[in-house]
């Protein structure tokens, strides 16, 4: 992650003179000024493709205009100055994801019942195609085929998908299918060199044990049916990243970094989860409720299946699921703060605010001697860090050569 530090006080200290300072302010603000205007340019860019899709409304329309869009776009981007090369990525990404997004709607208009099986094939062509010329094509061309190899993949991705629901896949290939899902955009993150796309894998990794979110009542809720096996399967992932983040070079470090705070965000949710019912591991993937069906309606039975599991099954309670989240979360946050990991820090103080919001309500609302214990057992751990990152991390002492 980036580094923090008070530029002006790194002046005052005599760390950096004001030369330096300035640059380091200027590259910052360069930074956010870039973040801003892709933000508007690809939103733009989204805006403007499908506004066009729907209202040409036809197919010819839309194949036409697109072409053109396209091929400027790319005439631009190869002939003419640096200047323009904001324009042309502009028309060129238009034109491929009119081409793209009409042939994808009418493909899923006319050949509703095949649609899946086609998305998944054209979504694939289109996806090598473009991987072969962003690995091969000019410097000024990437951008363009970047995007629209990511158009590539998404058709492919919505194929996969509606292909598994036209052949009515269930159980234990969908796991499979979200990994595959998952490990295509991790790829594509890293290839494109982009962080929000090998952020957007955790959502099909995390729906390997059925871990999401969906509609209730109303609202809009995160839902763990397993939150035991969830937090492992992120822990796994956590580790797998922290292994890249030491072996791996920049593009791979940067990608596992953000990786591993989705993966930490979402394995703090299903802790969420768990202390606030508990969790019956297996309980929706061996147990009774992973057959439902299987009982024909017979809901005494149901029931009676359910308990007769979870006399057998390791059972975590929700106020052991609270003491062991605050006492991981502790561990990381410190971990965090000693390594430099801001992001993880970030995240990590983040769920302890919500942990210690939602627990004062659950569980503490009427037991005064409760903040007593935790507020007095915070000091010596504030102490102990304290004490750890002097002992550890001894600050550079400026001019001395050490």
């Amino acid at each position: 992650m980036y580094y923090v530090a008070d530029t002006g006080k790194l002046v005052a200290d005599g760390v950096i003179d004001d030369h330096q300072a300035h640059e380091i302010q200027s590259r910052a603000r360069a930074a956010m000024v870039a973040l801003s205007v892709n933000t508007l340019l690809i939103g733009g860019i989204v805006a403007a493709t499908l506004g066009l899709v729907f209202y040409l409304g036809t197919p010819l329309s839309v194949a036409i205009c697109g072409g053109l869009f396209l091929g400027g776009g790319l005439a631009i981007l190869r002939y003419a100055d640096a200047l323009y090369r904001m324009f042309g990525n502009a028309s060129a990404v238009i034109g491929a994801g009119m081409l793209i997004a009409g042939g994808g709607i009418e493909i899923a208009d006319r050949l509703r019942d095949i649609a899946g099986p086609w998305l998944l094939l054209l979504g694939l062509g289109i996806s090598a195609l473009f991987i072969w010329r962003f690995l091969s094509g000019l410097t000024q061309l990437r951008f363009a085929y970047g995007a629209a190899l990511t158009m590539g993949i998404a058709m492919h991705m919505v194929g996969v998908y509606t292909t598994a629901q036209l052949f009515d896949l269930s159980g234990w290939p969908m796991p499979f299918i979200n990994l595959y899902a998952a490990a295509v955009l991790v790829g594509l993150g890293a290839l494109l060199d982009i962080r929000f796309i090998t952020a957007l894998a955790i959502v099909p990794f995390a729906q390997i044990l059925d871990t999401g979110t969906f509609y209730f009542h109303a609202a809009y809720v995160f839902y763990s049916p397993e939150s035991t096996l969830s937090i492992l399967l992120m822990a796994l992932l956590m580790l797998a990243c922290f292994w890249a983040i030491r072996r791996g070079g920049d593009v791979l470090r940067k990608q596992a970094g953000i990786l591993l705070i989705m993966a930490f965000i979402v394995a703090n949710l299903c802790a969420l989860v768990g202390s606030l019912w508990g969790d019956v591991v297996g309980s929706h993937i061996w147990g009774p409720q992973a057959s439902r069906t299987a009982f024909d309606g017979d809901w005494d039975a149901y029931w009676d299946a359910i308990d007769a599991f979870e006399a057998s099954a390791i059972t975590i309670s929700d106020n052991l699921y609270a003491i062991l989240w605050a006492i991981v979360l502790a561990g990381l946050i410190i971990f965090a703060a000693l390594r430099n990991q801001r992001g993880l820090f970030n995240a990590g103080m983040t769920f302890a605010g919500i942990h210690a919001y939602t627990q004062m309500f659950e569980s503490f609302h009427d037991q005064p001697l409760a903040y007593v214990v935790g507020g007095l057992a915070a000091i010596p751990l504030a102490f102990g860090l304290w004490r750890l990152n002097n002992t550890w991390f001894k600050p550079v002492q400026v001019g001395t050569g050490t």
